[in-house]
């Protein structure tokens, strides 16, 4: 039976993890953190429990092929989908811009706000509605297709494509200005700040949303995990925590064995790093087996940047059904110093629907900022000053704090902070470069990348994750995770059991 070792206990790590049992290989998962799931987090804080990690899960949508691959993991199975009328809603003086599940419901609301924006409405919720024939693919990876499987894909994408492409050559913010009305352009560049970003990241959740693709799977982030987790346990495989993989020994094009930071060391047939991809090329590769698409990448931030937040959680003395679950206000004078243009508007989360979040009668409440370069290099730098550091943290949750007090008089008096994590946050516990939660962000500049994991020059060691397919997320860690052991199975001239 051959060894598979996983760097990385994340979703990536799990998937690949779960297939290689299923597939008869031994294998085991290397985690640095005492918690499996990586990124696909959450943590306790007085009483009160933040979830970091799902805002919307691509694939709850029953009878798709992605979903089926959500439950064959264990993910899924038997969980209940928490379905919100809508996907954010975003306040502009007093007209509240609804972005409704109910397509109908969305278009009909615009029109109510801004009868002249009709055309761009009605074109809008048009090419959004063509989304909703698009299932997230979970089949073969394109370099194991044979030519009538790419033709077959190719074929399966042709109402998808145009749409894809159409919204990838705008910007967030010029597509913003093609409505008139002040709302509706504010609630439209609310997706992104000023920049090159590609409208992509409007439609594309905006079809999965309508369509009901994307939903919220009940318990959160953590749990999905640890389902996931006990899943490959029931299969056989092995996981050491708080074993974070440092080194690695080369003989030819071979890896022999890795090292972690406890001492301990493995040997394997395979090795799967289901981990940053920076991680891997320069840390653990030591920069010796460069990636031409990779470097291409890093090396130009502007085209393809990279993306990490501040995320404030607050507990609320109170329930909050009739608001909701995200909602964007306006501030005035909110001092976040790293950040280069004034902060205008926040972005609230509540997790009212979760009974277990909060105490009886309690809620929590997540705020998410945004953070580019050059706010990346001021965490960097602040971080090494760690009584500044802690301090300039607890400033910035006090102070989102009393700009919630001012947009919900009512609140005063019930609020606490709970914690501030920071992009190096990120950077500590997952080993997530500069705090990235996700890959490259589209751009109109930016290429779009398709990566197999080969490593060149080295023949059993694969890359595997979010980063493979930028931007990432959630779903395209499960699919690399379950593609890494195909390629397995294919060198191993083994038949792949998906189930």
């Amino acid at each position: 039976m051959k060894k598979v070792v996983i760097i990385g206990g994340g979703i990536a790590g799990l998937t690949a993890g779960i297939f290689a049992q299923k597939n008869g290989f031994d294998s085991l998962i290397l985690e640095k953190h005492h918690t499996l799931g990586g990124e696909c987090t959450g943590w306790d804080r007085q009483g009160y429990h933040i979830d970091g990690c799902i805002h919307w899960l691509v694939g709850t949508k029953e009878g798709t092929p992605i979903r089926d691959l959500w439950e064959t993991v264990g993910a899924l199975d038997g969980v209940e989908i928490y379905e919100p009328e809508s996907f954010m809603a975003v306040e502009y003086e007093d007209v509240t811009v609804h972005f409704y599940r109910d397509l109908e419901r969305l278009k009909d609301s615009w029109l109510e706000i801004s009868p002249e924006d009709k055309d761009i409405i009605e074109e809008f919720c048009n090419d959004i509605k063509k989304l909703h024939t698009f299932s997230v693919p979970v089949g073969k990876p394109f370099d194991l297709m044979n030519l009538f499987e790419k033709i077959k894909y190719m074929f399966s994408m042709k109402d998808v494509g145009p749409i894809m492409n159409k919204y990838s050559k705008i910007s967030v913010q010029d597509f913003a200005k093609k409505f008139k009305h002040p709302a509706l352009r504010t609630a439209i560049s609310s997706f992104l700040p000023e920049g090159d970003y590609s409208a992509v990241s409007v439609i594309f959740p905006l079809g999965t949303f309508t369509g009901g693709q994307s939903s919220i799977p009940l318990g959160g982030s953590k749990a999905l995990a640890m389902r996931m987790g006990e899943s490959y346990l029931s299969l056989g495989g092995k996981v050491e925590t708080s074993s974070e993989v440092v080194g690695v020994d080369i003989e030819g094009k071979s890896v022999r064995k890795i090292k972690c930071e406890n001492g301990k060391s493995y040997e394997a047939d395979y090795f799967i790093a289901a981990t940053d991809a920076n991680v891997l090329y320069e840390q653990l590769l030591e920069g010796e087996y460069p990636d031409r698409k990779f470097k291409k990448r890093y090396d130009n931030p502007k085209d393809y940047p990279l993306a990490s937040n501040i995320y404030i959680g607050i507990g609320y003395e109170g329930e909050m059904d009739n608001i909701p679950r995200t909602l964007r206000f306006p501030v005035e004078s909110l001092d976040i110093k790293q950040n280069k243009k004034p902060i205008k508007h926040l972005q609230m989360t509540h997790y009212g629907y979760e009974p277990n979040f909060a105490p009886e009668g309690h809620t929590v409440i997540t705020f998410a900022i945004n953070q580019f370069e050059p706010e990346l290099d001021w965490w960097e730098e602040l971080v090494k000053d760690t009584e500044a550091y802690n301090k300039e943290k607890k400033r910035i949750g006090m102070s989102i704090i009393n700009a919630l007090k001012i947009r919900f008089p009512d609140m005063q008096g019930k609020l606490k902070l709970l914690d501030v994590a920071s992009p190096q946050t990120y950077e500590r516990y997952c080993n997530a470069y500069r705090g990235a939660f996700m890959g490259f962000w589209p751009t109109l500049q930016g290429k779009e990348m398709q990566h197999n994991g080969n490593i060149k020059g080295l023949n059993n060691i694969f890359l595997s994750g979010q980063w493979l397919q930028p931007p990432g997320g959630l779903p395209t860690a499960l699919v690399t995770g379950k593609d890494s052991i195909m390629r397995l199975c294919k060198r191993e001239r083994k038949k792949f059991l998906s189930a």
